[in-house]
């Protein structure tokens, strides 16, 4: 059975905290909420731990996973060098939703790093993960608390419907506030390179560091989580109107209609009144924030309707906006190349 444990997000009660850090120490696995998602999380030392993260999940194993620590001083644990180039970005953005690749030591498991000799680290933003992480006295293995290839879990009941069954403890400290993964930057190279968009943007971290790179190669964008696999999707197909206009969320709306399917909309800034009354419409916030923390709640919420597609509007790739973009597409791959749409 699966225990759901409401905790103070700013004062979580020590006790339960203990409680699961004990878990952790026994190799067993929590869910924990962060700023960006919840994450499931393990010793990340230990392979047999690791190897139960894979199993809740169905995770492939290839698909290397974020360690997650509570100081500067663990950060020796995992890495075995530290480029400069990391040093400001650790100051200015940790803790926070940026991941960085480092070289590993030989203490970190094949099955943390996806067989590599890099390591993918974090520092969260958020009070129970520090909490947890110190109590654990461990660097912290900890995907996304959701099965393989569905939208990622922003709250505790996304975890529990995911994974009750399959994992001792979910930490409920309400939802999250970030709403996409990290950003994971690859500082082995120079100059860095962005392997995953996420809650920190590219023109944030060109402010401290100046210039970077996106990362072009298979090879380098294997050194991060959420890059090759079909990742992010509901049960329905996505089908996602890249730069949408009115007259092509009605064309999409009733072509699917006339294939007798249920459809869905999730909608940021078009206008619904030309779309029937029989399909469903969800509507994301004013800015590309409220989009950002709301599209896997979202997704999850069509997806309980029984529905064939869902057609989402897509935003702008720039800012934040390249993160959001990243995650709906991943969602509706592969695409179909004859519609002129994205779609699952």
């Amino acid at each position: 059975n699966t225990r759901m444990v409401a905790l103070d997000p700013i004062a979580p009660n020590p006790a339960v905290i203990e409680e699961a850090a004990a878990i952790i120490q026994a190799g067993q696995l929590v869910a924990f909420p962060t700023e960006t998602v919840y994450g499931l999380g393990a010793d990340g030392l230990n392979p047999t731990a690791l190897r139960h993260i894979y199993t809740a999940k169905g995770r492939p194993s290839d698909n290397p996973l974020i360690l997650h620590l509570a100081s500067i001083e663990q950060l020796s644990l995992v890495a075995s060098h530290v480029p400069e180039v990391a040093y400001p970005l650790i100051q200015a953005f940790w803790p926070g939703p940026l991941t960085l690749v480092l070289p590993k030591t030989a203490g970190v498991p094949d099955l943390a790093t996806g067989g590599l000799a890099t390591v993918a680290v974090r520092m969260p933003a958020h009070l129970v993960a520090l909490a947890l992480i110190k109590a654990a006295d461990l660097p912290l293995a900890a995907p996304s608390a959701n099965r393989s290839g569905r939208p990622s879990p922003t709250t505790a009941q996304h975890v529990f419907d995911d994974l009750h069954g399959r994992i001792p403890m979910i930490l409920d400290a309400g939802p999250t506030c970030i709403g996409l993964e990290s950003t994971v930057l690859d500082a082995t190279c120079s100059p860095p390179a962005i392997l995953r968009p996420g809650g920190i943007t590219q023109e944030a971290i060109e402010a401290v560091i100046g210039r970077i790179q996106e990362a072009t190669s298979l090879e380098q964008r294997r050194r991060s989580p959420g890059t090759r696999y079909r990742h992010y999707s509901p049960s329905a197909r996505v089908l996602l109107l890249e730069e949408a206009e009115t007259g092509m969320l009605q064309t999409a709306v009733t072509s699917a209609l006339q294939r007798n399917e249920r459809v869905g909309c999730l909608l940021y800034q078009l206008e619904a009144e030309a779309i029937p009354p029989s399909v469903m419409v969800t509507r994301v916030g004013g800015s590309v924030e409220d989009y950002a923390q709301s599209l896997f709640a979202a997704l999850r919420a069509l997806d309980k309707l029984d529905l064939d597609i869902i057609v989402v509007e897509g935003v702008q790739a720039k800012g934040l906006g390249v993160a959001v973009m990243d995650r709906l597409r991943r969602a509706a791959f592969p695409p179909k190349p004859s519609t002129g749409f994205t779609e699952s």
